[in-house]
């Protein structure tokens, strides 16, 4: 990812909130391969010629399948403000997903246990007994049908990797393209799951902030809904 295709929706001297691309890592990984947080890194050393290493601190995350809106620090400060308000709820994350079918409730809360298996780097839903589970919650509310699937806005209340994929699947309306957790309910075609609204109180006005993000609309099957962000 070259710098000249980093995307930023608001830049101060402690944060900068950016576009990540789809199918692009949030951080560096085993894969090795380029990411968006040594493209942030780059940017800011060719900006302001730091010499060394740019300091970016990661305080959430997004899976490399997933676009939408992400915040980096600037300083360790603002890393350690943000990080805390991570662990507090002090975060609120906001998705759009597409949905093959619609679940039997039009709304609603999904509460589980997932469990990560690092071998394979799937999660599965579990008891809370078992060794690993982790509890995960989030708010649906069905936006819209059409053709078959539904547009769904969905609110984290946790942060669980693949939480949204998994817990969608596990009510049989896997997310459009998700081939990983969608068997038999699966469409083949690029995730949709996008973040598009990231809100969070500024690590040292303690402001509110909120940064909004469109899907790719002209792309499938975002354009078969009607979406407004900022409705």
């Amino acid at each position: 990812m070259n710098v000249e295709d980093l995307i930023i929706l608001y830049e101060d001297n402690h944060i900068i909130v950016v576009l990540k691309p789809q199918n692009v890592a949030c951080c560096p990984d085993s894969t090795g391969d380029d990411n968006l947080f040594d493209c942030v890194a780059r940017y800011i050393k060719e900006k302001y010629a730091k010499p060394g290493n740019a300091f970016v601190g990661l305080v959430h995350r997004l899976d490399r399948p997933t676009g939408g809106v992400m915040v980096y620090a600037k300083t360790s400060k603002a890393a350690a403000r943000l990080s805390e308000q991570m662990k507090s709820g002090g975060f609120e994350k906001k998705y759009l997903a597409v949905l093959c079918g619609t679940p039997s409730k039009k709304s609603g809360t999904l509460e589980n246990y997932l469990r990560k298996n690092t071998i394979n780097n799937m999660v599965y839903v579990c008891t809370q007994t078992e060794e690993g589970a982790k509890y995960a919650s989030l708010d649906y509310n069905i936006l819209e049908e059409a053709g078959g699937l539904s547009l769904a806005d969905v609110k984290l209340h946790t942060g669980r990797t693949h939480q949204i994929r998994v817990q969608m699947a596990a009510i049989n309306t896997p997310v459009y393209g998700d081939m990983r957790y969608g068997g038999e309910n699966a469409v083949k075609g690029k995730l949709a799951l996008w973040a598009y609204s990231l809100s969070f109180p500024h690590p040292t006005t303690g402001e509110r902030l909120r940064f909004i993000a469109e899907p790719p609309l002209s792309e499938k099957p975002w354009k078969l809904f009607h979406i407004d962000v900022k409705a």
